[in-house]
Parts: C-alpha cells; sequence; structure tokens
C-alpha cells in the first residue's frame, strides 16, 4: 500500500473549522434550498435548485440532518430549529414522492431515503419519515430477481441491455437492513445478502480493482461480463466505483459479520491507495497518476474515508489505528486543497469534484466535471461527523 507515514492527518482544529464552515454553509443555503433541493452538481460552483426529482436529492437532507446534529451537540439550539424544519420540509416531499412513484423505478432508494427519512426517524422518531424509508425499501425489492439474486440498477426489468448490477448499489443496501430490523419483516434483509453475494463474487476483479457494471444471463442468472458506464474503458477502475467498493464493504461486513468481507476491503483498499496521486485525492478514474491533466474526483476521497471510520470499528488494533490515520490524512488534503472555505467561491463545501466525464470508451455524459457534486459533500460532512464524535449512522 501507499506509504503515507510522512503524511500530516487532520487536526482538531481543522475539524473544528470544517464543521463550523459546513454548518454555516448549509444554514446559509436554507432560503434557496428548502422548498427545493440542490442539483446534482454545480454549475461554475453554484449549485441551482431544482424539485425533488433526481437519485441524488437525499444527500442535500443528509448534510441538513448532519448539520442539525452539529448544532445541537454544540448548544445552538435556535440554528438546530431551523435545521430541523427545512430538513421536514424535505421529509414530506420524500414521504409524497414514493407514495406517488415519482422517479423511483430504479435502484437507488437507499441514497435517497437513508440519509434524508432514516435520518429523520433516527433523530426525531418522524413517523412520516419510517413510512416514507419502508415504502422505499419495499420499492427496491421490486427491482431484485431470483435468476441471478441481484438488484437492477436501471431500465425496464425485462430488458437484457439492463439485466445488471452496479457496484453503487452496496450503499443502497443499508436501506433494506433497516427496514427488516424496524417491520420485523426478513425479506429485505434475505434480498440485501443475496445481492451482497451476488456483488462481491463478480464486481471486484482478480486484482481487487472493480467493475463499474456487471451482466448476467437473463434466463440462466449466469454471470456474463463487466462494462463500465462512467469509468474511462472497460479494463479501468472508475475512481468512484472504487470508493463505493471501499465503503460498501466495510458496510457488507457490518450486515453480515462475515470474516472473508474484511479482508476482501484491505485488497479493495489497497489497489485505491496503490493507484493515488501524492495528494491522496484521485483522478476521476485510477488509470491516471501523478501528473495527470485530467480531471480529479475529490469526492471519491471522502467516500473512501468514511468507509475506512467504519471497518475501523471492527478490526483490532494497530489495524483500526491506521484505518482512523489513514482518514485523517485524505481529509487533511481534501481539506487544504479541496474544500471551500469561502461563500464567495461556491455554495458547495467541495471543489473539483467529477460526477460524469465523457471518454472515447464509455458511454456516459459530460457534466458536473471539476465541480461540487452533492454527494461529495454529504460524505465530506459525514467523515469530519465520524472524526467529531461517536455516531449514530444513517447508514
Amino acid at each position: 500500500m501507499l506509504d503515507v507515514s510522512g503524511y500530516a492527518e487532520i487536526t482538531d482544529e481543522e475539524l473544528a473549522a470544517a464543521l463550523d464552515f459546513s454548518c454555516a454553509q448549509v444554514l446559509g443555503n436554507l432560503g434557496q434550498f428548502t422548498e427545493q433541493f440542490q442539483n446534482a452538481y454545480s454549475e461554475g460552483n453554484f449549485y441551482r435548485p431544482i424539485g425533488n426529482v433526481d437519485w441524488t436529492n437525499g444527500f442535500w437532507t443528509g448534510e441538513i440532518w448532519l448539520a442539525y446534529e452539529y448544532c445541537r451537540r454544540n448548544g445552538r439550539e435556535e440554528d438546530a430549529a431551523r435545521l430541523r424544519h427545512a430538513a421536514e420540509v424535505q421529509v414530506e416531499s420524500f414521504y409524497r414522492r414514493i407514495v406517488n412513484k415519482d422517479q423511483v423505478d430504479h435502484h437507488d432508494m437507499g441514497f435517497l431515503y437513508t440519509p434524508s427519512c432514516v435520518a429523520a426517524y433516527k433523530l426525531t422518531g418522524n413517523t412520516r419519515a419510517r413510512e416514507a424509508a419502508v415504502l422505499a425499501a419495499e420499492q427496491l425489492i421490486t427491482r431484485y430477481h431470483p435468476v441471478g439474486e441481484f438488484i437492477q440498477a436501471w431500465g425496464p426489468m425485462d430488458a437484457p441491455e439492463n439485466y445488471r448490477l452496479i457496484i453503487d448499489c452496496l450503499l443502497n443496501l443499508p436501506l433494506l437492513y433497516w427496514a427488516s430490523e424496524e417491520t420485523g419483516d426478513g425479506k429485505y434483509r434475505e434480498i440485501a445478502e443475496k445481492h451482497i453475494h451476488t456483488a462481491v463474487a463478480n464486481v471486484i476483479r482478480e486484482d481487487y480493482s472493480t467493475w463499474h457494471t456487471f451482466f448476467f444471463d437473463m434466463k440462466t442468472g449466469a454471470p456474463d461480463h463487466g462494462s463500465t458506464c462512467q469509468g474511462y474503458r472497460d479494463g479501468s477502475a472508475w475512481a468512484r466505483g472504487q470508493a463505493w467498493g471501499v465503503y460498501g464493504m466495510a458496510c457488507a461486513y457490518r450486515y453480515t459479520g462475515r470474516e472473508d468481507y474484511i479482508d476482501k476491503f484491505r485488497h479493495v483498499t489497497e489497489y485505491y491507495m496503490d493507484h493515488l496521486p501524492k495528494d491522496l485525492v484521485p483522478y476521476w478514474d485510477l488509470e491516471f497518476g501523478e501528473g495527470s491533466t485530467e480531471p480529479r474526483d475529490s469526492s471519491s476521497a471522502s467516500i473512501v474515508a468514511c468507509g475506512l471510520l467504519e471497518m475501523s470499528k471492527y478490526v483490532g488494533e494497530p489495524e483500526a489505528a491506521f484505518y482512523t490515520g489513514l482518514a485523517k490524512k485524505i481529509l487533511k488534503s481534501v481539506y487544504d486543497g479541496y474544500a471551500v472555505k469561502d461563500g464567495a467561491v461556491s455554495n458547495g463545501l467541495v471543489l473539483h469534484s467529477t460526477y460524469s466525464n465523457h471518454s472515447p470508451y464509455n458511454t456516459c455524459n459530460h457534466y458536473g466535471v471539476d465541480e461540487c457534486n452533492i454527494w461529495g459533500d454529504y460524505f465530506y460532512m459525514e467523515a469530519l461527523t465520524r472524526l467529531d464524535r461517536d455516531w449514530n449512522q444513517y447508514w
């Protein structure tokens, strides 16, 4: 693994400053982003408002809840009340969205409903949020294929060109575990565990890089082939996909207790670390290394920091201390070189992220490149929160 022994860690003072600024940004954004949501990516470093229609909307509500927790913890009750009100306005929007089945025919129910409604229920006991999150879990399992044992990511369920999973879905599965725990119905957990097993068996390559998407035979369920939509090329390692693998394997171990998932976590993390530039923030695909002119993806760094901090809870010393220290070193780099520190520069939290970068070898559109991305902001705040206290996680 990349030798980071000489790297500085984020200090307690920097951590406090980062959380203070993040909360100030969230509070300052409530006027524009209470009835509406931040777009998935900024344009010229500023988010524009959108309705509750995208797969990313839950991350903005999650930022509001993280800011709420921080303000309450620091005795800022007036700010906390403002934040709770705004988040609960958005919970109502999520309730309407799932009841009306508005833009929910995909696998991202966890990204939508975990940091918004599961968080709301855990923090405040909001029963409307609980109902919405259970309905979202029910919606998610409608995309499960018994033939192949996986949750289909996108598109019509009877189309061979869509008979696939994607690595991102590992972070949608905590919603299903929560739903089983909350309702007592084991069907959600059973589907989650089958999907995890199928995903882990197929998206992790022999060298521990990861596929973005993986296809299965529609008639037999047999593994067919991997491909990318958002990575540079099929055989490369899309940085955010590898990051989902790091955090996803930590969550997979948390919920299954399978020791082999810890070993896979170690290897997937090692591959990620060995393909970073010197400042520990990847280019948008791990194909590119030090000196490249390709765009960065700062969001991947924050996702990995969260995964490291999650896994540090389940391994012994000194491994736990190593993972915590590594997360602090990654966050130090994000804070120093990528985090917004002036609201006149951006209404987001972290610059130089990449949503979707077109290449000659992929099928994705080109947007949100070298901008803030909403999940990058959220996971940056989550990682800071994890370091600030013993956090009762949303996932």
